[in-house]
């Protein structure tokens, strides 16, 4: 397998990532590449940041997370938030998606306060993520945001 390295989207690959997808079964569950830039514009608040996720050279996903975001705003999980994961179809089942929590988590490890990572996900039998988070150490927290059933992963 490839290095897995986050990068900074920009000018030149931010095509490239935009184009990549999940499988269709899953779009139900992980927002686009394209909407996400949108949600991320849309709440500034939220303290996004995003990164394009490589195998060597090649773009095969995407991950953005809210960071460091302040308390006091009910609305936003936080302060360290995995808002989007996603790993383009045609390189799902490589260890992409493991490997970019691996240098996550290493990036989590130099941010102030950074005690925890949360995310949110759906539920459902077949394409829902929950069963990938819970085996890479997510912990359900038994309560939900947004409808959204919410993990955490002690640092």
């Amino acid at each position: 397998m490839a290095d897995v390295t986050l990068r900074p989207v920009t000018d030149d690959n931010r095509a490239a990532v935009t184009a990549l997808r999940v499988s269709p079964v899953q779009e139900e569950y992980v927002a686009s590449v394209a909407d996400s830039f949108a949600d991320a514009e849309r709440y500034p608040q939220a303290m996004p940041r995003y990164w394009a996720i490589y195998a060597g050279e090649t773009p095969v996903g995407f991950l953005m997370i809210s960071d460091g975001v302040p308390p006091g705003d009910p609305s936003i999980l936080g302060p360290y938030f995995l808002w989007r994961l996603l790993i383009d179809a045609d390189h799902q089942g490589r260890g992409h998606g493991r490997a970019a929590l691996a240098a996550l988590r290493d990036y989590l490890g130099t941010r102030p306060g950074a005690t925890e990572l949360l995310t949110s996900v759906h539920p459902g039998e077949i394409g829902s993520p929950m069963g990938f988070y819970l085996r890479l150490g997510f912990q359900d927290t038994g309560t939900d945001h947004e409808g959204e059933r919410v993990l955490r992963l002690p640092l």
